[in-house]
C-alpha cells in the first residue's frame, strides 16, 4: 500500500471532522452512561450508551454481539451488568493480514461540581478548539476516535491493511467489574487522631515513600533512562496550569517525570467514618477508615510491597501506645506493574503514526494511570502479545474533573493517528 494511500484516508478525516465531532462525539456525551449511578434509571443511561456503540459499530459494518455480564454484586436494587461490547471488523478476517485488538471503555464519571459556564457535562461544548463535555477526553472520544479513522478508511475507498476486534466494557469507570476479578481496596481502621498519624507515616511532603524496604525492590534507573526523560518535551509551567497550583513537588521536567511513572508512590485517597461535610462540628467517631494505594514498578513484587506495608504500619501503631486496635488489611488482590516493550514492532507503529500525523518524534512516558485492565488483557493474550497505550487527549484534559476537555485538533489528528497505526501495523 503506497504512502499516498494513507494520505487519502489522512485527508478524509479532514473532511469528515465536523461529522465527527456533531454526529458521533456530542451524541455520545448527551448520553450520561456513569456506572457509578447504582439506580435503574442510571444503568439505563449506560444501556444508551451501549445500544449507541452497537449501532455505531454495526452501521460500519462490523460483526457485533454484545456480552452479558450477568448481576452486579451487592446492589439494592437488583442492577444488571452493562453489556460487554465486543466488534470485528471485517466480518470475516483475512488471514494474510495481522490483527489488533482495541479496548477502550463506554462509561463515565459523574457530572461533578465545579463546570465553569458555559461549560456543561452532558452537552459538547467548543471553545477556542477544545471540546469540553463529560467522556470528552475519558473515554468516549479516544474510542470514538477508532470508528471516525475505520469510517475514513471507508469512504477514502482504501482498503484496510489489519483486521479489527474491538473489546468496550461500561464500567471501568467503577472498577471493571465482571470484567476483573477484584478491586483493590486498603483500609486502616482506627479513631482520627492514630489515623493521622499512621498516614504521615507513609510519605513524606517530597513524596518520599518511609516505608522501610521499599525503595529497595525498584529497578535501579540507567543512564539511557535518564537521557530519554531530559528528551520529554514537558514545561512544568504548563503542568503547573494544569494541576492549578504551584505546590509541584519536583523543580525539574525530569524529577517529576521519573516520579510520575518511573518511581513508585503511596497516594492517600480518603477517610470514611468521619464527618465530610462543611459544618462547624465537635462529634468524635469510635471508628474511621484511611484508604490508600501504593504503585508498584518494575520489579517489584506485590505480596512482598504488601507484607512491607502492613508490618511497618502495624509496628508504628504499637509505638503510639493507643488504647485503640488498629487493623490493616488488603482486599482483593493487588494488581502487579505493567510496562510494555518499546522497542518492539507494536511500538514501532505507534512512533511512524505519531511522526507522520504531528511531525515529531513521541516521548516514551511510563505513567501511574491506573487502568487495570491493561494487566488482565495482558493475561487473556498471553506475554508474547504486545499491548500499547496510545493516546489521542492531552494531560491537562481533566478527565475525571469539571470541565472536562478534549481538544477538537487532538480528536481530529487522534482518529488520524489510530488510522495511520493501522497502515504501519501492517508493515511490520
Amino acid at each position: 500500500m503506497p504512502s499516498d494511500t494513507l494520505e487519502q484516508v489522512l485527508t478524509k478525516i479532514d473532511q469528515l471532522a465536523q461529522h465527527f465531532v456533531t454526529d458521533r462525539l456530542a451524541k455520545a456525551v448527551e448520553i450520561k452512561s456513569v456506572s457509578s449511578d447504582l439506580t435503574d434509571e442510571g444503568r439505563k443511561n449506560v444501556g444508551q450508551m451501549t445500544a449507541f456503540l452497537v449501532d455505531q459499530l454495526s452501521g460500519l459494518g462490523a460483526n457485533v454481539e454484545r456480552c452479558p455480564l450477568g448481576n452486579q454484586p451487592d446492589t439494592d436494587p437488583v442492577l444488571a451488568l452493562p453489556d460487554v461490547v465486543l466488534a470485528k471488523y471485517p466480518a470475516t478476517p483475512d488471514p494474510k493480514k495481522r490483527t489488533i485488538l482495541i479496548y477502550g471503555h463506554y462509561d463515565v464519571q459523574p457530572e461533578g461540581e465545579g463546570w465553569t459556564y458555559p461549560r456543561k457535562p452532558w452537552k459538547l461544548t467548543e471553545i477556542d478548539g477544545k471540546l469540553y463535555g463529560r467522556g470528552s477526553t475519558d473515554d468516549k472520544g479516544p474510542l470514538l476516535a477508532w470508528l471516525n479513522a475505520l469510517e475514513a478508511y471507508q469512504k477514502a475507498g482504501v482498503d484496510l491493511p489489519v483486521n479489527l476486534l474491538f473489546c468496550f466494557e461500561g464500567m471501568e469507570e467503577s472498577g471493571s467489574v465482571g470484567l476483573r476479578d477484584s478491586l483493590i481496596k486498603i483500609r486502616i481502621h482506627e479513631p482520627m487522631t492514630d489515623l493521622m498519624i499512621m498516614l504521615s507515616k507513609l510519605v513524606d511532603s517530597k513524596g518520599n515513600i518511609l516505608v522501610p524496604g521499599i525503595n529497595g525492590l525498584v529497578d535501579d534507573t540507567t543512564s539511557e533512562e535518564i537521557e530519554r526523560y531530559k528528551k520529554i518535551d514537558f514545561s512544568m509551567e504548563e503542568f503547573k496550569n494544569t494541576i492549578g497550583s504551584e505546590a509541584a513537588i519536583y523543580d525539574t521536567a525530569p524529577d517529576t517525570l521519573m516520579h510520575r511513572g518511573r518511581y513508585p508512590s503511596i497516594t492517600i485517597h480518603g477517610i470514611s467514618g468521619a464527618d465530610s461535610s462543611p459544618n462547624q462540628t465537635t462529634a468524635i467517631y469510635p471508628e474511621v477508615t484511611g484508604k490508600f494505594s501504593v504503585r508498584t514498578v518494575p520489579t517489584m513484587d506485590g505480596s512482598v510491597v504488601t507484607a512491607l506495608v502492613v508490618h511497618f504500619l502495624k509496628q508504628e501503631f504499637n509505638k503510639l501506645g493507643s488504647k485503640n486496635t488498629c487493623e490493616v488489611r488488603e482486599f482483593g488482590e493487588s494488581a502487579p506493574y505493567w510496562v510494555g516493550n518499546i522497542d518492539d514492532p507494536n511500538f514501532a507503529a505507534g512512533k511512524a503514526a505519531t511522526k507522520r500525523v504531528y511531525n515529531t518524534d513521541p516521548d516514551m512516558t511510563r505513567e501511574g494511570g491506573s487502568i487495570g485492565v491493561t494487566l488482565e488483557l495482558q493475561k487473556a493474550l498471553g506475554t508474547n502479545k504486545s499491548i500499547m497505550l496510545l493516546p489521542v487527549g492531552r494531560s491537562d484534559d481533566g478527565a475525571h474533573g469539571p470541565d472536562e476537555k478534549l481538544d477538537r485538533d487532538n480528536y481530529i489528528k487522534g482518529s488520524k493517528l489510530l488510522g495511520a497505526y493501522w497502515w504501519y501495523f501492517a508493515k511490520p
